[in-house]
């Protein structure tokens, strides 16, 4: 999802859809690993199903999400942007591109204390 601010309210739509798309419920539970930005924080509304777990202070290393903020900042550096629109599309794009070449993702996240899947 994109949204266009980041703070408890866009959090919590944010979690409504994700419940959603991942089947969250009474009968299947999922922990979300959140790091310790404020709008994962205090008096939320959390979809049933769903349970935050904080990770530690200061510890970017359990967080695989943080090594990828480079690929997405490196589409958008010393680029003229005039508006959100063309922004969107650009993140878009990068996102497609991401998606479509999983090595890039694996390469920056895979750590060698990661569980790795047994399905072969």
């Amino acid at each position: 999802m994109i949204l266009p601010t980041v703070n408890q309210d866009a959090f919590e739509v944010a979690l409504v859809h994700f419940a959603k798309a991942v089947g969250a419920g009474p009968l299947k539970r999922i922990i979300l690993v959140v790091d310790g930005a404020g709008w994962h924080r205090g008096n939320l509304k959390i979809p049933e199903g769903v349970h935050l777990l904080q990770l530690p202070a200061c510890s970017p290393e359990l967080q695989p999400a943080e090594r990828l903020w480079p690929l997405v900042r490196e589409v958008l550096a010393n680029k003229h942007i005039d508006t959100l629109d063309e922004l969107e599309d650009l993140l878009v794009q990068r996102r497609r591109y991401l998606i479509e070449n999983v090595d890039v993702i694996s390469s920056r996240t895979n750590f060698h204390w990661w569980p790795k899947s047994n399905s072969n």
